[in-house]
């Protein structure tokens, strides 16, 4: 295109309309031509889409596209469709006439499409974004009818194979900056004003309507933009009815940097390469304020009688600039990431064009560029031929594009602080944008790391072979892959894709990044474990059914919410066999006790690791390794204090466990036991609710409880450990719950378990011929175990009900504001129903009622040097700590023994007790446990009992 003579607009001087009339030419007809370079790079059909979208606002006809009500605002500034436009409309619906509508104002002011149409750096996966500008009066309701409408067409384009964004708001509310924005995937929300205001001068296409008033404003006078304008609207230089103004860009805020920045960074992570870009422009924009920005040198060129549409390429202006601002800095790594990134953003695979590409103008522009930067013919194979990429290509390339982003986002951040300036983007969006940045790029531990965000279109490996590093002669656990191996001892001479501790790891690895698919052919070598092809198949398909690819990004709700798990898959044995002893002699071992965690009548614990594989909140993906210890426990208390500390809200848990050796059977068993264990600390998605859960394995026992939002586990070798720790106090009523296979054996004392009840003391009896079977629950859900005892269930239960009547009295007159229920005990009977032990509730029985023996009262006391003692009294008789010291018991016993007559054997009651609230030295209690009382009774009463003399 010839080069025209320079426009010169001298305010001070003069100015004429003629001049202004060629100025508004000349800027129309670069228009035109970008225009027709935008509109040649779409299909028919989507041309149909960009060509009826301005009739489609002008009209509110019910038979064109995105038709709401009639209450919708319409038309368009200076705008008459073409024909060709109102024939599109015809052949789209045959019922279309265009009817008069008579003299109005209309609504909508202009209509620009911005961005990369009509740019060297537009490709077929390029979205469209359109500003719809109405009139600044309009009201809110009708603003609002408008953004409904361009949903509606956005819907519509995308059946035409167009991803069409329209953002509404008026050019006054923009120069304000009370434009209506939110992060989401195509908005910048408060990330950026100014920075987008110059990149629509220098990008935009106008589709209809107003024209922009700073096409009319020198470069040189943008600093006194506004004074200009009134020159040219007062003195009726201009119509202002034909003009839409967004104000000027004399330079970005310094302030707006790091906004604009971290919203790049989240654009870069789905779309790297045009982010790139980006981020070195705003980089070198905040480095070199005294460069003109990039919309102010198109507007200079164009003055200035440049209207060659290669010369004035967007694309081509931004990254001479980039190279200027690289080449200055002698940035030679970066440079060539830029090189790339604006080969790759244009989507053209120069090196498989036939014949001759001059004619395709996007072609010719960008062999221009490749030939200055001297690359060759296989640099331009290589990036052209991206579905060839393999791993390691990506993971190096994700690297560097990692490393600029991470570079562009500290550098523009310590800019910002260094300036003491606030980012030009609220906190709210700094928040939703850092999290997913956070989520995408941290690197933590057990994150599987996403190794092509959009780099390659695909990583799928036809040969894939897992190898533990046994095989290769190396001590350890390890394991390596390796693609395409014919011979396993080729092993020692190809490179190998990645190498990780655990198998389960590297095959979640290579499943999430896309290497491992159901049409991948493997080798396994196990080394000393029994991995194998079809475990390998199996966890595949679990993995497929758990975690279906893509995994769709996190939205902007979960964002703005703290992370909390989504759901686990607990992959169980993964390469090992719980009975490798018997598996290698061809046995396998057969048992009525089918517990997978106590298994036949040896209690194997047929769980040995787990592989946690979680997705969370914020779409990302960990694996978390239990091999050692009490891997069940582990992986269990993991969960329970995510699931706390995320609200409550309880994640799904899926099961995984190879077909051998007892597999199905340990996934059911372990799945019933997360979703029983889940559904009680977390009924009603909320919790930790208090309770105390009781798990059997291998013989031993485990007791789970909370502490506030963390659970702790307590670990005991024997049943009387356990019974002791359910008899301990607490602060709070915590009932006891039994998992489904603990405690088997004791059905007596699981059936006291799920019949207590909070508020009160409880008593649960089992009566017998010579004997009574006996548990209390306190107030507080402590279980005591005082039986069973060989006599009568009467002279069992009164003397415990007296004792406890004269506990709860005084604690009535203490704290009368506990309620009456608080200080009455209940009784219930355990009952064998159908094979089934149920406790039936029973009357309580007359404290008052004579019993045969003889009583005795106790008073505790602490000694100097910390440890209890008891005063105890019978009948008139007083045995205090001060007179006869450590003889105590076996005084008060003498004198029992005495009281016998005729050789009898009377039973000795201790029927009330009184206990210090400094139990714990230096610790004082309000409020004694019940259990506390009732244990030091046993223990008075067992020392006693066994110092009275045979009768």
């Amino acid at each position: 295109m010839t080069r025209h003579a320079a426009i010169a607009l001298d305010f001070d001087e003069g100015i004429d309309r003629k001049t202004l009339r060629r100025l508004r030419d000349r800027f129309l007809a670069v228009n035109r031509e970008r225009w027709a370079r935008a509109h040649s790079a779409l299909t028919y059909r989507q041309q149909t889409v960009l060509e009826l979208l301005p009739l489609a606002f002008h009209l509110n006809h019910p038979a064109l596209p995105g038709y709401q009500d009639v209450a919708c605002p319409f038309g368009l500034s200076q705008y008459q469709p073409a024909p060709e436009t109102l024939n599109a409309a015809r052949r789209l619906a045959r019922t279309f006439a265009v009817r008069d509508q008579g003299a109005r104002v209309p609504d909508i002011h202009a209509l620009f499409l911005m961005g990369s149409p009509g740019t060297l750096g537009h490709s077929v996966a390029s979205d469209l974004d359109v500003w719809l500008c109405h009139r600044p009066d309009l009201p809110e309701d009708g603003a609002r009818q408008l953004e409904r409408k361009a949903e509606r067409l956005s819907a519509w384009a995308r059946e035409f194979g167009v991803e069409l964004h329209v953002f509404v708001f008026s050019a006054d509310d923009w120069r304000a900056g009370r434009q209506r924005v939110e992060v989401t995937g195509e908005n910048c929300g408060s990330a950026q004003h100014f920075l987008l205001l110059d990149e629509f001068y220098r990008t935009g296409i106008h589709l209809a309507g107003r024209v922009p008033l700073w096409w009319l404003v020198p470069a040189e006078d943008e600093h006194r933009y506004d004074d200009c304008i009134r020159r040219l609207v007062d003195y009726r230089f201009v119509r202002a009815d034909d003009y839409i103004d967004f104000g000027p860009v004399p330079s970005v805020p310094r302030e707006e940097f790091l906004g604009a920045g971290v919203w790049q960074l989240y654009k870069g992570i789905d779309a790297p390469w045009k982010a790139i870009l980006k981020l070195l422009l705003i980089e070198c924009y905040a480095r070199r304020p005294e460069w003109p920005l990039l919309s102010l040198s198109f507007k200079q060129r164009v003055f200035g009688g440049e209207l060659d549409a290669d010369a004035l390429d967007p694309y081509r202006m931004l990254f001479e600039r980039l190279e200027r601002f690289l080449d200055g800095d002698h940035a030679t790594d970066r440079l060539a990431l830029a090189r790339r990134s604006l080969y790759l953003k244009s989507g053209l695979p120069l090196s498989r064009l036939e014949g001759d590409s001059t004619e395709d103008w996007r072609a010719r522009l960008l062999s221009g560029l490749v030939r200055c930067w001297g690359w060759t013919g296989a640099e331009l194979a290589w990036l052209d031929d991206r579905r060839s990429w393999r791993a390691e290509d990506v993971v190096s390339l994700r690297r560097l594009v990692v490393a600029e982003l991470t570079h562009s986002y500290r550098l523009l951040s310590r800019m910002a602080r260094e300036a003491g300036q606030q980012a030009a983007i609220t906190e709210q969006d700094m928040n939703l944008l850092g999290r997913k940045l956070y989520a995408v790029f941290q690197r933590k531990a057990g994150k599987i790391e996403q190794i092509n965000p959009g780099l390659a279109p695909s990583l799928e490996e036809e040969n894939l072979s897992f190898h533990h590093q046994a095989e290769q002669g190396v001590a350890g656990d390890g394991w390596l892959l390796y693609r395409d191996l014919e011979d396993p001892s080729d092993a020692f001479w190809k490179p190998v894709i990645r190498r990780s501790g655990n198998l389960s790891e590297l095959v979640l690895w290579a499943y999430f990044n896309g290497l491992l698919t159901r049409a991948t052919r493997l080798n396994v070598r196990a080394g000393p474990g029994s991995a194998s092809v079809t475990e390998l198949r199996e966890m595949l398909a679990a993995l497929t059914g758990f975690l279906p690819l893509p995994v769709r990004p996190a939205t902007r709700e979960a964002l703005s919410r703290g992370v909390r798990p989504l759901r686990h898959l607990l992959m169980v044995n993964v390469g090992v066999d719980p009975q490798a002893h018997l598996t290698d002699r061809g046995l396998h071992r057969l048992s009525a006790r089918h517990d997978s965690l106590g298994f036949s009548g040896l209690r194997e614990n047929l769980v040995l690791s787990i592989d946690q594989v979680t997705l969370n909140s914020w779409r990302e993906v960990s694996i978390q390794h239990y091999a050692a210890g009490d891997t069940v426990i582990q992986c269990l208390n993991h969960i329970l204090a995510s699931t706390a500390w995320s609200g409550g809200r309880v994640p799904e848990v899926h099961l995984f466990s190879v077909s051998r050796g007892h597999g199905n059977a340990i996934a059911r068993r372990l799945q019933t036991l997360f979703d029983d264990l889940l559904g009680r600390f977390f009924a009603g998605d909320n919790g930790p609710h208090p309770l105390r859960y009781v798990i059997e394995m291998e013989r031993r026992y485990f007791l789970l409880q909370f502490q506030h939002r963390e659970p702790g586990v307590q670990s005991f070798n024997d049943k009387p450990a356990l019974l002791a720790a359910l008899a301990a106090p607490q602060d709070d009523y915590r009932p006891v719950v039994f998992d489904r296979h603990a405690l088997e054996e004791e059905p007596m004392l699981r059936a006291v378990c799920e019949a207590t009840g909070s508020g009160s003391v409880q008593v649960f009896f089992r009566p017998g011929p010579d004997r009574c079977d006996l548990w209390v629950v306190d107030e507080q859900g402590s279980v005591l175990t005082l039986g069973p005892v060989a006599q009568a269930p009467r002279y069992v239960l009164l003397p415990l009900l007296r004792f406890l009547d004269n506990l709860l009295e005084r604690r009535l007159l203490r704290q009368p504001d506990i309620g009456r229920a608080a200080g009455e005990v209940a009784f219930a009977e355990l009952v064998n129903q159908d094979g089934r032990w149920v406790a039936q509730p029973r009357r309580t029985p007359d404290a008052g009622l004579p019993l045969p023996g003889l009583e005795v009262q106790a008073v505790g006391v602490r000694l100097p040097d910390d440890r209890m003692a008891f005063n105890l009294y019978c009948g008139d008789q007083e045995f205090t700590v001060e007179e006869y010291g450590e003889r105590v018991i076996p005084a008060v016993a003498h004198y029992l023994g005495s009281r016998r007559r005729g050789g009898e054997s009377y039973p000795v009651y201790l029927t009330d007790l009184h206990l210090p609230h400094d139990l714990d030295a230096g610790l004082y209690q309000p409020d004694i446990q019940t259990c506390q009382y009732l244990q030091y009774r046993q223990q008075i009463e067992k020392a006693l009992t066994d110092h009275l003399p045979a009768p």
